[in-house]
């Protein structure tokens, strides 16, 4: 006879709940993305407005300090766009009607003593692909720029995010307290504030570290372009900072299109292919380990398999968030492992005699 077990029904509903979370995030998967962008934009200021509100003289409330962070915040925005911005959707202008005349007109490289070396052979391959696809890559233009004119209705998020980020900073302590409040005293609570802890700090220093390593990445392209005299460099510089944002699959198409742009305007495409890899190697290996510290400090394989597993799941979205989500569950399973090891070790008590 079958009988009723409350721990099978137990499991079952646990399942259930559990599924039922997972079908809410993908169905608010757009707004939980957009406090997501949030808050990583109030971890990316938090340095700013601590600086500020320790400056601050007398007993004041933290709006101060936001405020004053934010106007900063606006004038360091229109300078870029006015000075970099400008200049870089004047260049992709230009790129975008000379792009056909240059596929038809890039021609294979003079044969001469290194018409034969294993550059020339790619970059021969990579002409006649482009060319075979120019037409495609010409009538696909509108569509691309229908997807351009439909991020226009979606401007409403980079005035929203600011504002959430606002919230952000100055209720994230309330907020962090809320949730230590929801578990009693006790080991449980001790751990979950350690995750807490680890989190801030992984967060602090992951946005930290992609904007010092975008804007290394744009000072040292635009440095260098300027030497060779690439043309739209501004706007390949600029284009290859944004992509910094995107781990490991951001720079190597980065990579790969100034490479095909540099082919097509007659430059140098060699030694721009050597100060690429020779910058990335100075950048993975150098500046990238120094300013990411060891938080974020993840195998190159568990990488790749979270960008490509993000952009199936969340196209450019998951892609972005793949480091900092497998970080986040680095620091979960570390800190849950530590806390068994450390009870296991821990000796039980003894009764008196």
């Amino acid at each position: 006879m079958l009988g009723f077990s409350r721990r099978a029904a137990s499991s079952v509903w646990t399942a259930a709940l559990v599924v039922l979370l997972f079908c809410l995030v993908y169905l608010l998967r757009t707004t939980l993305f957009v406090f997501i962008l949030a808050l990583l934009f109030a971890y990316l200021l938090a340095p700013l407005v601590n600086f500020f509100d320790r400056r601050l003289p007398g007993d004041r409330s933290r709006t101060i300090a936001l405020s004053l962070s934010y106007i900063l915040l606006v004038g360091i925005a229109i300078v870029i766009i006015t000075q970099i911005g400008s200049r870089a959707v004047d260049e992709a202008n230009t790129l975008a009607k000379k792009f056909p005349d240059m596929i038809q007109h890039w021609e294979k490289p003079a044969a001469g003593p290194g018409a034969d070396s294993l550059t020339n052979q790619i970059l021969d391959k990579v002409r006649i692909e482009i060319a075979s696809r120019s037409s495609g890559l010409i009538s696909a233009l509108p569509a691309a720029s229908l997807k351009v004119l439909s991020l226009a209705s979606n401007l409403l998020y980079v005035v929203l995010i600011p504002i959430l980020g606002f919230f952000f900073l100055k209720d994230g302590s309330m907020m962090r307290q809320h949730i230590l409040d929801m578990v009693n005293e006790g080991p449980r609570r001790v751990l979950l504030d350690e995750v807490l802890a680890d989190v801030n700090l992984l967060l602090a220093s992951y946005m930290r570290a992609l904007v010092l390593l975008s804007a290394a990445a744009f000072t040292a392209y635009s440095i260098f372009f300027s030497i060779v005299g690439l043309q739209f460099g501004v706007l390949l510089a600029a284009g290859a900072a944004l992509l910094e944002f995107i781990p490991m699959i951001g720079p190597l198409t980065g990579g790969i299109t100034i490479v095909v742009v540099a082919a097509l305007t007659g430059s140098n495409a060699l030694a721009i292919l050597i100060f690429l890899l020779s910058y990335r190697v100075l950048q993975d290996y150098v500046i990238s380990p120094h300013i990411m510290g060891q938080g974020v400090e993840l195998h190159p394989l568990l990488v790749l398999f979270g960008v490509f597993a993000g952009a199936e799941i969340a196209g450019v979205a998951g892609t972005f968030l793949s480091v900092p989500v497998l970080a986040l569950i680095r620091i979960v399973y570390r800190r849950i492992r530590k806390s068994r090891i450390e009870t296991r070790l821990t000796p039980e008590p003894t009764g008196s005699l």
